[in-house]
C-alpha cells in the first residue's frame, strides 16, 4: 500500500481520528510539479491578522461557502475579541466546498503548503505575505453520520461568536475545550481552556492544573 492510498486513521488532535481520508497525492503532485521559484515555505512568524480573517470569511461568505472557525481563532472567536497572536486561521467545512474555496485562494495566489501530514481533507494553503488557511473537511450522511473527513462530532459544529464585530460560526465552547487535550499541551493551550473555562462557567480539565501550579509558584 503506497503513503498516498493509505487510509488514515491516526491520532489527531481535534479529537482523535480522521475517516476515510486519504493522503493527498493531487496536493502533493502540485507541490512536486512546482519550480524553485514558485514553492515557499510557511512562514509561521507571521500574523493572520483579525482583518485578514474577516475578510477572508465575508469572501467565503459572499460566494455561499459555509465555514466554522475553529482553532485559535475560534477561542477567540467564543471569546468575542482577540486575546493572542494567531498565525493561521483554522476552518472546518463540508468537503464539497473544498474545491470552491481552494479556487477563491488561488486566485488570490495562495498555494499549498507542504506538510508530511497533508490529506484531501487536511491541508494548509497559504500567500506569499504570510497568511495560512488550514483546512479541516467533512462529510456527513442524512442521518448526520460522519462518513468522511476529520471526526468533527456533529454538535460540535454548532458554536456562534465574533471576530472584529463580524458574526461566524465556530466550534462550540464546550467542544473546544474538549478538543484542547489529549496531546502534549503548550502555554497557548493553556491560555484558550482556561479563558474559555472562565467566560462560559466551565471546570478547567485536571490536566492543565499543571499550569495553574506553575503560575502559583
Amino acid at each position: 500500500m503506497t503513503r498516498a492510498h493509505a487510509v488514515a486513521y491516526q491520532s489527531n488532535p481535534l479529537t482523535g481520528k480522521i475517516v476515510g481520508c486519504f493522503f493527498s497525492s493531487e496536493v502533493e503532485g502540485r507541490w512536486e510539479d512546482m519550480k524553485p521559484s514558485e514553492r515557499f515555505e510557511p512562514k509561521s512568524d507571521e500574523e493572520m491578522s483579525a482583518d485578514a480573517v474577516v475578510q477572508l470569511l465575508q469572501l467565503f461568505e459572499q460566494h455561499g461557502i459555509e465555514v466554522v472557525v475553529d482553532g485559535g481563532w475560534g477561542v477567540d472567536a467564543l471569546l468575542g475579541e482577540q486575546t493572542r497572536f494567531h498565525a493561521d486561521l483554522d476552518i472546518a467545512l463540508e468537503h464539497k466546498d473544498v474545491p470552491k474555496l481552494r479556487a477563491l485562494l488561488e486566485a488570490r495566489g495562495y498555494k499549498d503548503v507542504p506538510r508530511d501530514d497533508t490529506r484531501d481533507c487536511n491541508f494548509v494553503m497559504g500567500d506569499e505575505q504570510g497568511h495560512e488557511v488550514d483546512f479541516h473537511s467533512y462529510t456527513f450522511d442524512a442521518q448526520g453520520t460522519l462518513v468522511f473527513g476529520v471526526e468533527y462530532p456533529f454538535d460540535s459544529l454548532t458554536g456562534t461568536g465574533a471576530i472584529q464585530g463580524y458574526s461566524v460560526k465556530c466550534i462550540s465552547a464546550a467542544w473546544m475545550v474538549k478538543f484542547h487535550s489529549g496531546y502534549e499541551l503548550d502555554e497557548n493551550d493553556y491560555h484558550d481552556v482556561s479563558a474559555l473555562c472562565e467566560r462560559f462557567g466551565m471546570a478547567l480539565p485536571a490536566e492543565y492544573e499543571r499550569f495553574t501550579r506553575e503560575s502559583a509558584e
